[in-house]
């Protein structure tokens, strides 16, 4: 059960063993780590490099490793761009943890994070700090895409939206306990400019190049991530900061430290595919580069970047959205408009989509829109065209973009069409739609913001807002989905796994990151919600009268989340460590984010308490008791999708990347309760006492096992899944629609191995398989995860006899 690793003995000198050792590091699969100081450093994930070994992966994939904000759990608050972290373990921890999986014939993929860096505490920021105390003369103002022109709503100060309070100006204080005065807010301090000292707090506060402003106030002079303050984008199209920001990348790649490149967000750039092309001149042409892209529904992924594909949300949609049942569409739609007045498909979809973004343009992202108006102005050679008219035409067009950012090559024209159909609905619009499209022809700043602009958009309106809106089935609301798609058929997905291996052989796919709205396995069980719509629909209506909610929408909504975190063995949710807690912590989250009822800028604390004691009622009363029976009933049919998910994406074209921990049943939520450490020990442990086909139990066991055995294969054939080829195979019979099948095998040659997998489970509870057969490709075919041999016809009874997947090899 261990991976072969090279008994040559290594040269002496550090890089030339590397590089020996590159040459036999081909990425089959990685497995995602969220580093921490407090859990997992690189010491840790060294500790660990042994049972990852065994598990078949081939390289360890690492969050951010770059100096981040004290105590961060998630490492994109980057406070030094230049320094590895000390807390992970410093340049020698990451040297140790990459010579440590060298000798296992393993590698590592790390991830960059170039948008933006981490300023809530600005004494943390060395470059933050010094713009603060020099404005305009500091040497690093150019770094940072700041507004300091006199119109920027603070005199061209810098605004910084900190203020809690109306009161909290009083609160500012002078703390001269270090060797400079700084000026103290609560626990915040800021620097004092040189000559500005020696009078009260408030005065001197007006003598700074910045000014602290309420986060409510609408005031922002600093490009952000989407709307979040503590972010301040960084101008990565400038050639010195580029070039520092990547000295340290740049010696990973020398030394041979590392064998691929993540991209955080590179949609905010000024110009991505530049940078992207920049970025690999310095990694060079054989280190795998992935960015993290979210592609619109139908989206393709420029095929002119550098790049060898994605993170993976494009597969994650395709493999959930197979097993997702289409009968229950009509059920789950009627019940979503019984209790949120609205379907949550298409068409509701469409209009609120529109809307919300709208409104995020109107409110938390009104200050990148203001700049985005005065560069259309400046652009187009319009300083008196009226502002309001080209505010309102402007976010129009920005609420009807239906991609991320649209210059990419693929998408030429988008912006002309969306534009068009503006017009059309309102042709009041056409003067100051003239301005944007004269702004934009230029190419220069508007163009540019413009795009960025679009992403944060995009990202704040559909992911973080109207997937917590939409009820019908919340398993589809997942980053990069399309909730008005019900599923996927077996013809589509078939032809989206052709093109994968076809065009993107090396792109990375994925169940679960720390970004996505809900762990695979939780998806899984809710989108069996699906195949059980009527029992579903029943069951809330009854559930509901039992215990009413204080909204509908509401309750819809965390009622198939906790159905999905349910425990699935008869035991009280309320005996569960953690999980109520854990419950109310998504819940405040989710109807936050879904801006309804109650909001992070406006919360109404009567009711959030109304839906806290909700979930309380639910947990502890009748309602809870009957939730937990019908998971326990369900349960079979989650972990079978749960299976049959994991090895589509395992066995599928391209890289499949484990999240850490989901080898085994995992139940989380989302962030931070995806984050949480993981219990390694205990998975090790698993690991080396699996004997024997695993049962469907909640151990997990089966998953691991399933996991383990297509790692191993992927090791023991590496030329039949990254750049073999994929061929779709059907099956024939009564129930020839319940499963997914398809074959993989080196390029030019015979399939060699065979993936199938369990779909729409429930409705072969009674019946069974009856005649259903997959006729196999010539020659004999054992299923690795139970032993058993099969040639030509195949009866799907004996082939799912143990498990609801088969991994057949010839």
């Amino acid at each position: 059960m261990t991976a072969t690793a090279s008994t040559e003995t290594h040269p002496t000198d550090s890089v030339s063993r590397r590089r020996a050792a590159t040459r036999e590091t081909t990425i089959r699969s990685s497995y995602r780590l969220q580093l921490r100081p407090d859990v997992l450093t690189f010491a840790a994930a060294a500790a660990i490099a042994e049972y990852l070994q065994q598990l078949g992966i081939s390289h360890l994939y690492l969050s951010p490793v770059l100096t981040a904000a004290r105590g961060s759990t998630h490492g994109y608050d980057v406070t030094d761009p230049t320094t590895v972290s000390a807390a992970l373990g410093g340049p020698t921890g990451l040297k140790a943890l990459a010579d440590e999986v060298r000798s296992r014939g393993m590698g590592l993929i790390v991830d960059l994070v170039p948008n933006h860096v981490g300023v809530a505490d600005p004494r943390q920021n060395p470059w933050w700090w010094d713009v603060l105390r020099n404005g305009q003369e500091s040497r690093f103002a150019h770094y940072f895409d700041i507004d300091w022109s006199p119109g920027n709503g603070t005199g061209g100060r810098l605004a910084l939206p900190v203020l809690q309070s109306e009161n909290d100006p009083a609160a500012l204080t002078v703390d001269r306990s270090g060797a400079e005065p700084m000026l103290a807010l609560h626990d915040l301090r800021f620097p004092i400019a040189p000559g500005t000292d020696g009078d009260n707090a408030l005065r001197i506060h007006d003598k700074q190049h910045y000014r602290l402003v309420s986060w409510k106030a609408g005031l922002c002079s600093y490009r952000r991530f989407f709307a979040v303050s503590s972010l301040a984008a960084i101008r990565q199209e400038d050639p010195e900061l580029f070039e520092i920001t990547h000295r340290e990348l740049a010696a990973w790649c020398e030394h041979d430290l590392i064998d691929g490149v993540r991209v955080d967000h590179p949609d905010g750039l000024a110009y991505p595919a530049e940078y992207l092309t920049r970025l690999r001149r310095l990694i060079g042409p054989h280190r795998l580069l992935l960015v993290e892209k979210i592609l619109a529904n139908r989206e393709p992924l420029d095929a002119t970047l550098p790049v060898d594909g994605t993170t993976g949300y494009e597969a994650l949609a395709d493999v959930g959205g197979v097993l997702i049942d289409p009968e229950g569409e009509q059920a789950l739609t009627e019940l979503s408009h019984r209790f949120a007045a609205h379907g949550s498909d298409r068409a509701w979809i469409g209009e609120t989509e529109h809307r919300i973004k709208r409104a995020v343009a109107e409110s938390i992202l009104a200050p990148e829109v203001r700049r985005l108006v005065t560069a259309i102005k400046q652009d187009a050679n319009a300083e008196s065209f009226d502002t309001l008219a080209l505010t309102n035409a402007t976010i129009e067009v920005l609420a009807f973009m239906p991609v991320y950012r649209a210059d990419y090559a693929p998408l030429a024209g988008m912006i002309g069409a969306v534009v068009a159909e503006v017009e059309k609905r309102n042709n009041e619009l056409t003067a100051p739609l003239a301005v944007l499209v004269a702004a934009l022809a230029t190419d220069g700043a508007a163009a540019v913001r413009f795009s960025q602009v679009c992403g944060a958009v995009t990202a704040k309106a559909v992911e973080d807002t109207m997937f917590y809106q939409a009820v019908r089935l919340v398993s589809l609301q997942e980053v990069g989905g399309n909730p008005a798609r019900f599923g996927r058929s077996l013809n589509e997905f078939h032809v989206s796994n052709s093109e994968r291996a076809r065009r993107w052989p090396a792109t990375m796919t994925t169940l679960s990151t720390h970004d996505t709205k809900r762990g695979e396995d939780v998806r899984a069980r809710i989108g069996v919600l699906s195949q059980a719509a009527e029992t579903w629909a029943r069951s809330v209506e009854s559930w509901l009268a039992t215990t009413p909610a204080p909204d509908g929408a509401t309750a819809l909504f965390l009622l198939q989340n906790m159905f999905g975190v349910w425990p699935a063995d008869g035991r009280p949710a309320a005996s569960v460590p953690g999980l109520r807690e854990r419950l109310h912590v998504f819940a405040e989250k989710a109807i936050r984010e879904a801006n309804t009822k109650t909001s992070w800028e406006e919360s109404d604390a009567e009711f959030e308490t109304a839906v806290h004691g909700w979930l309380d009622a639910v947990i502890d009363g009748p309602v809870g008791s009957e939730l937990g029976d019908l998971v326990h009933e369900l349960a079979p049919h989650a972990w079978s999708d749960a299976l049959s998910q994991k090895l589509l994406q395992l066995c599928g074209p391209g890289i499949p990347d484990i999240y850490q921990g989901c080898e085994l049943w995992e139940d989380s939520l989302v962030d931070p309760d995806n984050r949480r450490p993981v219990d390694f020990a205990a998975r090790a442990g698993m690991l080396q006492s699996l004997t024997g086909t695993p049962t469907l139990d909640t151990t997990g066991a089966a998953k691991m096992w399933i996991v383990a055995y297509a790692l191993w294969l992927r090791r023991e054939r590496p030329d039949c899944f990254v750049g073999g080829t994929y061929q779709p195979l059907f099956a024939a019979g009564e129930h020839a629609g319940r499963v997914v099948t398809y074959a993989r095998g080196r390029a030019g040659e015979a399939p060699e191995v065979i993936v199938a997998a369990t779909r729409h489970s429930l409705g072969l509870a009674e019946s069974g398989w009856g005649d259903t057969f997959l006729d196999l490709p010539t020659g004999n075919w054992t299923d690795r995860l139970t032993g058993h041999t099969f040639q030509g016809r195949a009866r799907l009874e004996k082939l799912f006899g143990r498990l609801p997947v088969a991994l057949l090899v010839r």
